[in-house]
This record gives structure tokens, C-alpha cells and sequence, in this order.
């Protein structure tokens, strides 16, 4: 950041009283301006005993499988922003059951929240946002395809937690100093 939004001077980094992270501060109009994670939510669809997957038409990872989510916008609820994604990405409605993983993906300043959701019907298909969207079966999906760890890392959550029948809530935490380590917790 090089301007202040509110008064379009330049702004300095520095920590502001009664804090310990370095923000970007107006000198000139005292502004402190926050830069907080993103949220991102999705769902992962389940219909009988497949996922639905999509293909993505945008980038990043053009041409790759992610499930159906995006970032919040302002005004909504974290289950309404996975609604939303999953009709704008795979043109279906989902009944969202739970949370499933809560993911901090702390290298990119991101929160990604994936709920467990039903497909009420094989109704799906391709939108702006995707090349392809297709059910998948556990022994089906296009593992070598997928476009993010984070997508990987729900499904195989996901089809483990399947041979129980039960889905807690799973936190997981990745940092890129420590690639490809992933804490879960139940």
C-alpha cells in the first residue's frame, strides 16, 4: 500500500499505539489501515456416493478440479457465500448440512471454511467459472487434477470420514515455511 484510501496521502508502516504488528498509517490523517485475512467458503457436494467437482475456466490453476467456493462478499453469512459459489460455479443448489474443515492457509492470508452440503439432485452444470463440472466416485477423482493442497486435503478427509459415517469438524493449519505440513484436529 503506497496511498491512504481517505485522504490519498502517502502512508508509512509502523506499529500504531496499543498494538505489536506493523500496519500502513496515514501521517497525515491518522488512519491505521488493517489488512486481515480473506475468507474464503465453499462446499463440498455429495450426491449418493459422489463429490461434484468442477473444472476451473479462470485462474488461478486454469483447467484444474476444485470444489465449487470463492470469497465472501460484504453482507453475507458463511453459508450463504458457499450457497452462492456453489450455484455460480456449478449451477446447482445444495442443502448444507455443517462446517466440515476450517483451514488456515496462513502463507497466503486466507481462511478457507468448506461445509458438507447435499445435492437434492444430479442437476449440475458449467457456468463462466467452469469448464467442466462432474460427480466423481472416491476411486474416480482426477487426484493429479486437483487444483489446490486444500481441495486435496478435504477429500481425503472427506472419504476416510465417510468408512465411519462421521464427519467432525477438522481443523487444519498450513504453512508454506513448513510445506506440505498440515496439523488436523478433531
Amino acid at each position: 500500500m503506497k496511498y491512504c484510501s481517505e485522504c490519498g496521502e502517502s502512508v508509512e508502516r509502523g506499529v500504531p499505539p496499543g498494538d505489536n504488528r506493523e500496519r500502513h498509517i496515514c501521517p497525515a490523517c491518522g488512519t491505521i489501515h488493517y489488512h486481515n485475512p480473506r475468507i474464503i467458503a465453499g462446499c463440498l457436494p455429495v450426491y449418493g456416493d459422489r463429490v461434484l467437482l468442477c473444472r476451473r475456466a479462470i485462474e488461478p490453476r486454469l483447467g484444474y478440479w476444485t470444489l465449487p467456493a470463492g470469497f465472501m462478499e460484504n453482507g453475507e453469512s458463511t453459508e450463504d457465500a458457499a450457497r452462492r459459489e456453489t450455484l455460480e460455479e456449478a449451477c446447482t443448489e445444495v442443502e448444507i448440512h455443517s462446517l466440515y474443515t476450517l483451514t488456515s492457509i496462513m502463507h497466503v492470508n486466507q481462511v478457507q471454511m468448506i461445509y458438507l452440503a447435499k445435492m437434492p439432485s444430479p442437476d449440475y452444470g458449467p457456468s463462466e467459472e467452469s469448464l467442466e463440472v462432474a460427480l466423481f466416485s472416491e476411486e474416480e477423482i482426477p487426484w493429479d487434477e486437483l487444483a489446490f493442497e486444500t481441495i486435496r486435503n478435504v477429500l481425503r478427509l472427506y472419504f476416510e470420514d465417510r468408512k465411519q459415517q462421521k464427519f467432525p469438524l477438522r481443523h487444519v493449519e498450513i504453512d508454506n515455511n513448513r510445506f506440505n505440513t498440515a496439523r488436523v484436529h478433531d
